[in-house]
């Protein structure tokens, strides 16, 4: 006996996945775009910004910013005060001794100076005063001619041993550490120890300080009598 045979339907072939030539060139494209634009940001924002927002003060800090000035001596009227200056006897009574000011205080101050404010801020940490400044270069400069150049640095403010000590933290240029050697080995170094032996800057600032104290976003100094 032969077989029967029956004809059989092929079954259609699958189709192919995966990505065509043109998907892969657009994902290309779209990847270096991302890329140049999030590299741009970064450059603009953090290696070369152009300058700051300066802190603005609301009218109570303001006003409490002004008292302190003025209790120093500042005049914050900017001599347009209508009261007349009184003669008056020298007396230390009752004075305080104690400077305070704030970090937004300390920045509200340098918004005063249009410039300072664009180009430099400051931030109060844990024994720790930290400074940002943009350093714009001149079109001639090698390179980096017409950009500007950010720099941070930290210096460690603190009372031991009943003296004020100074360090520096570090110097970072674009976000770059520049090494100890540049920076005459005075890293980490507690600057009124190592000079304040001699007659000078830091044996006066030693001599004058009762206490110094750095805390998130507070600066504290007492001077002695």
């Amino acid at each position: 006996m032969s077989e029967t045979t029956e004809d059989k339907t092929a079954a259609p072939a699958p189709a192919k996945k995966g990505f065509s030539g043109w998907h892969v060139f657009g994902i290309v494209v779209l990847t270096i775009v991302a890329t140049i634009g999030v590299g741009y940001w970064w450059l603009s924002h953090y290696v070369f910004p152009e300058k700051f927002d300066p802190v603005t003060l609301n009218a109570s800090e303001q006003d409490s910013l002004n008292n302190k000035l003025n209790t120093l001596g500042i005049d914050t009227q900017g001599g347009k005060s209508e009261r007349r200056l009184q003669p008056v006897p020298y007396s230390e009574e009752g004075a305080s001794r104690e400077v305070r000011f704030s970090e937004r205080e300390l920045n509200g101050m340098l918004a005063n100076n249009t410039d300072l404010a664009q180009r430099l801020a400051v931030d109060l940490s844990d024994d720790l005063l930290s400074a940002l400044l943009l350093v714009p270069l001149e079109e001639n400069f090698p390179v980096l001619g017409g950009r500007t150049l950010r720099v941070n640095a930290g210096v460690e403010l603190s009372f031991a041993n009943g003296r004020p000590l100074v360090k520096l933290r570090g110097v970072s240029v674009m976000g770059v550490p520049i090494p100890n050697a540049w920076l005459g080995n005075l890293k980490n170094v507690d600057l009124v120890n190592e000079f304040g032996a001699d007659p000078g800057f830091w044996q006066s600032f030693a001599a004058g300080v009762d206490y110094i104290q750095v805390e998130d976003g507070r600066l504290l100094v007492r001077l002695k009598e």
